[in-house]
């Protein structure tokens, strides 16, 4: 649990050394720094997502897993965490929180770099939603190698500047998810393992990575998608490269 425990504090660390420097913003500098996070969100998605191996798979799992996210609100169940959160953490404040994870129409205080569950939001799914978590996790958990959740934590460090600075504190308590979710796969990893194929792994970054596009679209400002209820299609893609060899076989 030691490198889950630093690339919590890193991102914490992060978040920060953006509200730090944020208060010298102006807005004009703010919304730049806002763009420049949605660019790079889309760059990272693009180069996780060519990563597929079946374009069928990837496809099906993103339609059936927006039906199951938007079924059962998982958009709307993360932002009331995010406001929850918000206000337990500031109870004199009233939280701005009339909207979804990453687009849908939110109620500002002033400016939206200081909506907590938009910063919470769109922090957390980045963090947590990539191969270098699963493969970093499993490292760590079995091998006890913490290189690669090192790295990631040094590169979850930086973004969370950026966000931190582009969107506020919500950004800081992300922390949270990545040590309930990364913390979660270490302690199981030596369980799942067996089972984390390459195949799998690319599958997964590939979808990870389409919505980590969406998230950049949102930053952008080019369409208004709630990401948290495409979370279900990472869940579809393990079962389609589970599953499927699988049915196969039955009939070969």
């Amino acid at each position: 649990m030691l490198a889950v425990f630093v690339n919590c504090g890193t991102v914490i660390l992060g978040s920060i050394f953006g509200l730090l420097f944020s208060k010298k913003f102006t807005d004009e500098l703010s919304d730049m720094i806002q763009t420049a996070c949605g660019v790079i969100s889309v760059v990272i998605g693009l180069q996780m997502a060519f990563k597929y191996e079946s374009i069928v798979y990837l496809a099906l799992s993103l339609i059936i897993g927006a039906i199951i996210g938007y079924a059962i609100d998982i958009d709307g169940a993360i932002l009331r965490l995010g406001g929850w959160l918000q206000k337990v953490t500031s109870p004199k404040k009233k939280a701005a929180v009339e909207g979804d994870l990453f687009g849908s129409d939110i109620a500002l205080d002033e400016q939206k770099k200081h909506n907590f569950a938009y910063a919470f939001l769109n922090a957390s799914v980045l963090f947590c939603v990539g191969a270098m978590t699963i493969i970093g996790s499993f490292e760590a958990g079995v091998n006890h190698n913490y290189t690669i959740i090192f790295t990631k934590s040094i590169l979850d460090g930086f973004m969370a500047i950026s966000f931190a600075a582009a969107m506020g504190v919500g950004t800081a308590f992300s922390a949270i998810l990545i040590l309930l979710y990364q913390g979660a796969l270490t302690l199981l990893s030596g369980v799942l393992q067996p089972y984390v194929t390459d195949n799998l792994l690319n599958e997964i970054s590939a979808c990870g990575g389409a919505i980590i596009v969406m998230i950049g679209i949102n930053l952008l400002g080019l369409k208004k998608i709630k990401t948290a209820n495409f979370l279900p299609a990472l869940v579809i893609e393990v079962l389609f490269v589970i599953c499927v060899p699988l049915v196969k076989g039955l009939f070969m």
